[in-house]
């Protein structure tokens, strides 16, 4: 019986150094893009697909994430009484159900397969999800609810993949394949960050991840991979062949809001993408062209 998916862990531990210095004192994930912060483009993306449960995986000085999603009255007063009410509305996405979100450290900056196993508590044994902030994805359906949409189908991993250029297979998680419908592939290796001569395929993961519990008791011995971290991908590879384990093309445009000109695409997309904004947008940009 495949057990309904509902919660999400989203790493946000990281220092952002690529984004100073704006991420001297403000965590990346409170970037914006347009008017909501990187934090809360996964947020929705996640309660899109149904899930119920979430937890940041921070560090030192990050303790504005959790007050983002939190009330607060005397800005909600002041706007009540000012009768601002579009602004009012603005706010509602940025609560959360009582209880339904908490946070855990990760004291040491020893990668993304730590940063998921402090979470372990919280994951206990059940199916969760991850989405990595810095991977923003314009899409109809949420990126992570149609990797729900097959997990709920194959039960086991299910992967959100996208081909790149063989020359950046080092810079990602690559696949190894088996059975391939175009959309849905049997995933049969995973390697971290290959030399682009030894990458078994163009075929590789971004931030978006649906696993079963399997993959902590690899985590947990805390073995360190490419890089001297603790990686997901290699305890990911060591649950093939005991559970399911499939990659999915998704939908959508995925934007790199870790790096500069990804950032900067994402604020001019979704800019694009909004009627209240897309015809100035496209006014001012004739100017640099």
């Amino acid at each position: 019986m495949i057990k309904p998916l509902k919660k999400a862990v989203l790493p946000v531990a990281g220092l952002g150094t690529r984004f100073l210095p704006a991420t001297k004192c403000v965590p990346k994930e409170m970037l914006t893009v347009v008017d909501r912060p990187l934090i809360q483009y996964a947020i929705d993306e996640a309660r899109e697909a149904g899930i119920e449960e979430f937890c940041l995986v921070s560090s030192r000085g990050k303790d504005s994430l959790i007050d983002y999603f939190d009330i607060s009255y005397e800005l909600e007063d002041t706007l009540k009484a000012r009768k601002k009410t579009s602004a009012l509305k603005a706010l509602e996405a940025t609560r959360v159900t009582p209880g339904s979100m908490l946070s855990v450290r990760q004291q040491e900056p020893l990668g993304l397969g730590h940063a998921i196993w402090c979470a372990r508590e919280f994951i206990g044994n059940d199916p969760f999800a991850i989405l990595l902030p810095d991977d923003v994805v314009q899409s109809e359906k949420s990126c992570i609810g149609q990797l729900v949409e097959v997990y709920n189908k194959t039960g086991g991993n299910v992967l959100a993949v996208t081909e790149v250029p063989r020359e950046q297979t080092g810079s990602y998680g690559i696949l190894d394949v088996g059975a391939d419908d175009g959309k849905t592939v049997e995933v049969k290796g995973l390697v971290e960050k290959p030399d682009p001569k030894d990458a078994p395929s163009t075929l590789s993961v971004i931030g978006r991840y649906v696993l079963t519990a399997d993959v902590l008791k690899h985590l947990a011995k805390l073995e360190k991979g490419a890089g001297g971290e603790v990686q997901l991908t290699d305890a990911m590879a060591k649950t093939i062949g005991h559970v399911p384990f499939h990659g999915y093309r998704y939908e959508g445009k995925r934007f790199d809001c870790g790096s500069k000109p990804g950032f900067l695409e994402a604020q001019i997309a979704f800019a694009l993408a909004r009627e209240d904004l897309a015809g100035d947008v496209r006014e001012f940009l004739k100017k640099y062209k």
